[in-house]
């Protein structure tokens, strides 16, 4: 058998791959930096969350209620404001009780800008800078359109559209002075996306709040304050308790909804305490439709 040699090889040994390269720069020089966990964080300019003053109407009851109660337990005085002015008081009282915040009840038809405000002098001497804002106040005024007339269509909007607006003018400097982490949320509906044969005034009311958000964003948020909306379904309040009375409703809508079942108005006041918190920092002019799915396969 043939003998096979060796190739001959280099007597100078090849660069090992795990010397370093020869730097070539100052910037070189510093010790390399994760990006996870070694990068110091820059603070946010407010940590935490806000701890001002929050004005919420339709406080009396509903999702209003709800809403003013769940901000009160998370430390944020409260101004409940309602057309019922001793349930608006007698709601204050049990939040000041319970959550030991400031708190004050006024009675007050949100459909009259004029009394906007003596309502938000009286608000801020009771429970301090106001940097909330939540609009719960709504009526529905059920009513086919080829029956309504100037009246119905203008209890329907003034309250649910045309308060809002004016309200949010006439905060707006007060929210831009408390500072950052100021915020508005309007109570919507998923009927501003669905029609309803019976709710012509209020769909369209609702559907406005969606306008009035993504405009009120677009000015305020330079200001610091941040403005959304909620978009409830079938929640189990007053106002929807008349449609529920009627056999078959109840049980009809817990079927269309793939949840199986109704809201609480606290399953909207959560979402509404998120909002108005430092959690949702970065959202503005936008909707959360809050229906248990109802939205995803058919309307009310």
């Amino acid at each position: 058998m043939p003998t096979i040699k060796p190739k001959k090889t280099s007597t100078t040994p090849a660069p090992s791959r795990t010397v370093p390269r020869k730097r070539t720069s100052t910037a070189d020089a510093a010790p390399a930096r994760s990006r996870r966990g070694s990068a110091r964080r820059v603070p946010w300019e407010h940590l935490g969350h806000p701890t001002s003053a929050v004005v919420v109407t339709g406080a009396a009851s509903g999702i209003g209620r709800a809403s003013a109660s769940h901000l009160a337990e998370a430390g944020r005085p409260v101004a409940f404001w309602d057309l019922d002015e001793r349930a608006a008081k007698a709601a204050a009282k049990e939040a000041k009780a319970a959550w030991k915040v400031p708190t004050i009840g006024i009675g007050i038809d949100v459909s009259n800008s004029a009394r906007f405000a003596d309502a938000i002098k009286a608000s801020t001497k009771a429970v301090g800078p106001i940097g909330g804002l939540v609009h719960a106040a709504g009526v529905s005024g059920p009513m086919q359109i080829t029956d309504m007339d100037d009246a119905n269509w203008d209890a329907v909007l003034d309250v649910n559209l045309r308060a809002a607006a004016i309200l949010t003018k006439q905060l707006a400097p007060e929210l831009e002075h408390t500072g950052p982490g100021s915020a508005i949320v309007y109570i919507s509906s998923i009927e501003a996306f669905f029609g309803h044969d019976f709710l012509p005034a209020y769909s369209a009311s609702k559907a406005g709040l969606l306008g009035l958000t993504r405009s009120a964003c677009a000015t305020l948020g330079p200001k610091g304050i941040r403005v959304n909306s909620v978009c409830p379904g079938a929640v189990e309040t007053p106002m929807l308790q008349p449609m529920l009375d009627i056999e078959g409703v109840r049980s009809g809508l817990e079927t269309k909804t793939p949840l199986l079942r109704l809201a609480q108005p606290d399953d909207i006041a959560k979402v509404v305490r998120f909002l108005l918190s430092d959690e949702a920092r970065f959202v503005t002019g936008t909707q959360l439709i809050v229906d248990g799915g109802l939205t995803a396969i058919a309307g009310i």
